[in-house]
């Protein structure tokens, strides 16, 4: 989860000097990539080199899958991290939240053009003007709730308080207005906040719910979860850190737990690399969708990149789907080719340095062999 738009290209960065170059660690990949593509281990073991505490990967050509993973599970411990590792997905959460919406759109209980009031009274000022589109392609205008929720360090104030999805919506409606709805883009987690309230609405059961039995069961992802107000990251996985300035010293904090509900239905999913490649291959093959929704969720108009809870990538081979997530201490960028043949999901945990560039140079490496 992010304040503004986590895409390939947009995404936290974390600017304190290097401290010391956690140790590289190799994991032997799934399937062998085929010879002609560059040395996607080596773009791991350098995002790793420039400062993060570890990067994981899965990348899948058709019926091949590559896997693997660089780094540490932990600072100042030699446990390599988890090539099958789970973590906090972040904003790729609004993919699932979005094909919901969607699916409710398709069985007729939802219209696009629907607004917030019509749904939810009361709940945003002047909510008539914002339909359910403006939410789900991030034109509604509303403002950032999470602003002021991060210290300077870009950890949670309140780390372990539950947040009900009402609080973080009001918390953005006390803040003036981005734009008039329709007008702009600006990517604002409160607009998937309000979507989880409208999924509930609609269906009398909490979007966590709809979520687990529209999308994780019948595709077989065991390895996510929607988790709440659970601190944890249950399963292997690489630590999160941040790096905080104490007594003149760089010190790295362990950010990995923290209650998910500020996230709640923009962001706080659990996954792996796996479940998020098969869930967008399922979605991108149209399996989730009628194609005119899923045609429309891949259109983005005039909002600068970004569909209905699809973000829209631009490669040199072509246009990739996905989306991207952050939040203190991770990474994750998830994109598929246009019929989800070319996926790659990377889950980097940051801590110094800048993994941008090797978070696009793996996505390009991937989707353009």
């Amino acid at each position: 989860m992010k304040g503004k738009r986590t895409s390939a290209a947009v995404v936290a960065c974390v600017t304190v000097s290097l401290l010391a170059t956690p140790a590289v660690t190799t994991a032997a990949a799934a399937d062998t990539s085929p010879s002609s593509r560059p040395n996607l281990q080596a773009i791991l073991d350098k995002a790793v080199a420039d400062g993060s505490v570890a990067a994981i990967a899965e990348v899948r050509d058709g019926d091949k899958t590559w896997r693997a993973a660089s780094g540490k599970a932990k600072l100042n411990n030699a446990q390599p991290a988890p090539v099958n590792g789970r973590f906090r997905a972040g904003s790729v959460t609004k993919s699932f939240t979005a094909t919901v919406v969607l699916q409710l759109v398709g069985e007729g209980k939802l219209r696009l053009s629907d607004s917030v009031e019509q749904w939810l009274p009361g709940l945003v000022d002047k909510g008539a003007d914002i339909t359910i589109r403006h939410l789900l392609q991030h034109t509604s205008g509303l403002p950032e709730y999470s602003t002021g929720m991060m210290d300077e360090a870009g950890i949670p104030k309140e780390r372990y308080r539950t947040w009900s999805a009402r609080e973080l919506v009001e918390r953005a409606d006390k803040l003036p207005r981005d734009f008039p709805p329709g007008t702009d883009y600006r990517y604002s987690n409160t607009n998937y906040i309000v979507l989880g309230m409208l999924i509930e609405k609609v269906t009398g059961r909490p979007y966590a719910t709809e979520v687990r039995e529209r999308i994780l069961r019948p595709l077989g992802l065991r390895h996510t979860r929607v988790p709440g107000a659970s601190p944890e990251v249950y399963g292997p996985h690489a630590h999160a850190y941040v790096p905080v300035t104490r007594g003149g010293t760089v010190v790295p904090v362990d950010v990995t737990r923290f209650n998910p509900t500020m996230a709640g239905a923009a962001g706080e999913i659990i996954s792996t690399n796996e479940d998020i490649n098969r869930f967008y291959r399922a979605l991108l093959q149209g399996k989730l969708l009628r194609p005119g929704l899923l045609k429309e969720m891949k259109d983005p108009g005039t909002a600068k990149g970004y569909g209905l809870g699809l973000e829209v990538a631009p490669l040199p081979c072509g246009t990739a789907f996905g989306h991207g997530g952050g939040g203190p201490g991770f990474l994750v960028v998830a994109f598929s080719s246009a019929d989800g043949s070319r996926q790659v999901t990377l889950s980097i945990t940051t801590f110094s340095g800048d993994p941008h560039k090797a978070a696009m140079t793996l996505m390009t490496s991937a989707l353009c062999p």
